[in-house]
Parts: C-alpha cells; sequence; structure tokens
C-alpha cells in the first residue's frame, strides 16, 4: 500500500478552515455514487502495458467500499478508459506529444480488447453503473456520460476510488467538485506509479477539491448515515 504521510502544517492549515479534518458528517446514500476508476486488466494485471502494480493491493478494499454503497442504497459506477481515435472531438496532440511513448499500450485499451476489460477482480454486479470515457476525466461533456447517469439517479455526492490516482482520479474529482458535486477521496483505496504522486493528489484533494477519508472512516459514515436514514 502507499506510505502516507501529509506534513501537519498542512494538516494545521485544513483544520483552521474547516475547523476539522472533515467536511460531511452525514451522508444521503440515496443519493451517493461509488466511482471506481480504470480498474481495467490493463492497468491491474501483472505485466499490463500500462500496469500500477499497487491496484492488485486495492480491489479488495474497493469491493468492501462497492458492497457498503449497494447495501446503504447508493449506486457503484465503473469507468472504462477507452481508446478511440476517430472520436468527436480529438485529443490527439497528447498522443502525439507527452504520450507518444504510450501509444502501443494506449491502443490496446480499445473497445472489445482484453486489456480493456474491467479486471475480474473487481465485484461488479446487475445495478452497477458501467460507463466507457475516452478522457481522463469521467465528466468532460460529450467524451463520457457519467454525469448525465448520475444527475437522472439524484446523485450528488461522490465517492472517488481506483487508479490512476493522479491521474484519471484526480481529474475525475476535480472536475466534480467544479460540476457542484460533493467529493470524497479515499487516500487507501487509489493507487498509482509512486508514493510521491500518490501523495501530491491526496495534498491537492485535502487542502481544494475532496474531503479525504481513510476506508475505515468511511465504511463508518456510510453505517452511521444509513442507521440515521432508517431510524428517520
Amino acid at each position: 500500500m502507499h506510505q502516507i504521510s501529509i506534513p501537519q502544517h498542512i494538516v494545521d492549515r485544513v483544520r483552521s478552515v474547516r475547523g476539522s479534518d472533515h467536511i460531511y458528517a452525514d451522508l444521503d446514500m440515496s443519493r451517493v455514487a461509488h466511482v471506481c476508476v480504470d480498474m481495467q486488466v490493463g492497468f491491474v494485471a501483472e505485466g499490463a502495458p500500462i500496469e500500477v502494480p499497487l491496484t492488485r493491493e486495492i480491489t479488495g478494499t474497493i469491493n468492501t467500499i462497492s458492497r457498503a454503497v449497494r447495501a446503504a442504497g447508493g449506486v457503484n459506477v465503473f469507468t472504462r478508459y477507452t481508446y478511440d481515435l476517430n472520436e468527436k472531438h480529438s485529443w490527439d496532440h497528447w498522443f502525439k506529444t507527452l504520450g507518444a511513448t504510450q501509444i502501443d499500450a494506449q491502443a490496446k485499451m480499445a473497445p472489445g480488447m482484453p486489456d480493456w476489460e474491467i479486471d475480474p477482480a473487481m465485484e461488479v454486479l446487475t445495478g452497477d453503473i458501467i460507463v466507457d470515457k475516452t478522457r481522463f476525466s469521467a465528466l468532460i461533456p460529450e467524451t463520457c456520460d457519467m454525469d448525465a447517469q448520475l444527475k437522472a439517479r439524484g446523485v450528488d455526492t461522490l465517492i472517488i476510488t481506483g487508479t490512476l490516482t493522479n491521474c484519471c482520479c484526480e481529474s475525475t474529482a476535480r472536475d466534480a467538485l467544479q460540476m457542484g458535486y460533493k467529493v470524497i477521496f479515499v487516500s487507501d483505496a487509489n493507487a498509482t506509479l509512486s508514493d510521491e504522486e500518490h501523495l501530491g493528489t491526496l495534498i491537492s484533494m485535502y487542502t481544494i477539491f475532496a474531503d479525504l477519508m481513510d476506508t475505515s472512516y468511511l465504511l463508518e459514515l456510510i453505517e452511521k448515515s444509513s442507521a440515521t436514514q432508517a431510524a428517520a
């Protein structure tokens, strides 16, 4: 698992602004979506073209969160990063420059390719949603329909897990906040290629974009929220 140590001066600053470590004291689980980002074979499998080894250490954690969200009346959304050079809105600049060394690996993430599929270790059940996205973020208009699907269900809160912490997960979380969603970013249920990259994103999430929680705290919050709603 990633080693996480947020500097104390960052913690102190957040507490001085927010008044506590966390923003959300309860959740309306009927309006919550757990967005599991890109836990696909091409990122998770050993030797995969865009392998992120630590993803294999968070699959069980993500599945635990998915079960808790389902049981509490929320919805699970699984995104698939999708390579499509023929899409309506091209972004071939990235493929020709920053992503040029990855072009062969990217092509293996095309629809129907084995690496494009959700990794078999992920528990995807009837009632869960799978959405395809052709950008790092799952919320860019006309590149993914997740926003429309969530709005149709009245969702206003997103729990973000998956990979890569500092790419697709972070991009989705940043856009979600700016589109009016409440965002929870799970510190030990996201993975990337190094502790330094992971920590950089966690600091950005904690200070600006999200309520940063570990899985233990999140599960307690879901349980408490569910009990409160049941009593009401």
